[in-house]
């Protein structure tokens, strides 16, 4: 039944029984006796109430949906509301989580198109500071040798000096194509690239320590980048937000696949609002179906935890012997 027809029911119900009771065993004089006057709004105050929890019961489903319409992220996946009450409200319900399921799917497919655009942009950029500016340096650093060797003592210091200051730019043009693209993924594999990314960050007022199981499922390559961009942004807030002098990372085999945890003794997060830095460590983690949470450690700091579902290798049939001969 339509839910117009449902209120409008329940109000004629309420209006029927009063008119009634005001045709059958109810009076009223006039004046109003007191005693009539209290039978009257005793009896109002009955309809009133019955009248909302009637409309209480029947809009008690919209109320929880604008609940969650309110609260509802895309970038944390929640449980669908239940598809209660009759009719439209029901149907109201069921539209709702449907436009959800097709606003996660245009999400996830929008996300991975722009990432994928992030990561080509990266590698080219990556690719043309390696082979452009490094290489115009290197041939800067040959010459400024070149010409100190011939220079008369007095400059001889001084293109010295500059060419440190030459050889600190490009050492700082490799780091960033390193961060840019992680070459070490590609060709060492994940553990490796972990690994030097902790050496990477490890400085004297931080010290970063890494924990990687051996017995590692097969991760795909996207599942991988995902891996290491994820640990890669939680240590660059560690160095620069956390004022941490400890911080740990870890790759843990789990039931279910793979756990990535990065944990420090900084100020943690509080109640700051979430930045860019971890919503694009969301939008990563949607494309593998994974589980991201940012919270408190145990002991104090910020901890990040990446739950990687990885599905069970399918079991190896034995062949079946050939017995046509």
């Amino acid at each position: 039944m339509p839910l117009f027809w449902r209120i409008f029911l329940l109000n004629a119900v309420v209006l029927i029984t009063a008119t009634a009771l005001l045709l059958g065993p109810v009076t009223v004089s006039t004046p109003v006796l007191l005693t009539e006057a209290a039978v009257l709004t005793v009896g109002l105050s009955v309809m009133l109430i019955a009248n909302a929890l009637l409309l209480r019961v029947t809009l008690s489903p919209l109320q929880r949906l604008t609940r969650v319409m309110t609260t509802i992220d895309l970038l944390r996946p929640v449980q669908r509301p239940v598809v209660a009450g009759q009719g439209e409200v029901a149907e109201l319900i069921a539209t709702f989580n449907t436009m959800l399921d097709r606003l996660e799917e245009e999400r996830a497919t929008s996300s991975a198109r722009a990432l994928s655009a992030q990561e080509a942009e990266r590698r080219r950029i990556a690719q043309e500071l390696h082979d452009e500016v490094g290489q115009t340096l290197t041939a800067v650093l040959l010459q400024l040798k070149r010409v100190a060797g011939h220079a008369p003592p007095d400059l001889r210091e001084e293109l010295h000096q500059v060419q440190e200051t030459t050889r600190g730019s490009l050492d700082e043009i490799r780091r960033i194509a390193r961060r840019l693209r992680p070459g070490v993924l590609d060709e060492l594999g994940l553990a490796s690239a972990l690994k030097a990314l902790t050496t990477e960050f490890t400085s004297p007022g931080l010290t970063v320590q890494h924990h990687l199981d051996a017995d590692l499922p097969r991760l795909g390559h996207e599942t991988e980048l995902v891996l290491y961009r994820v640990a890669q942004e939680g240590l660059t807030n560690t160095a620069r937000h956390a004022h941490a002098r400890r911080a740990e990372l870890a790759l843990n085999h789990t039931a279910t696949g793979v756990e990535l945890r990065i944990r420090d003794d900084g100020h943690g997060i509080g109640d700051a609002p979430e930045g860019a830095g971890i919503r694009g460590m969301r939008e990563r983690a949607l494309l593998i179906g994974a589980d991201l949470t940012v919270g408190s450690g145990p002991e104090g700091g910020t901890e990040v935890r990446l739950a990687v579902p990885v599905p069970a290798p399918a079991p190896v049939s034995a062949p079946v012997p050939d017995r046509t001969r």
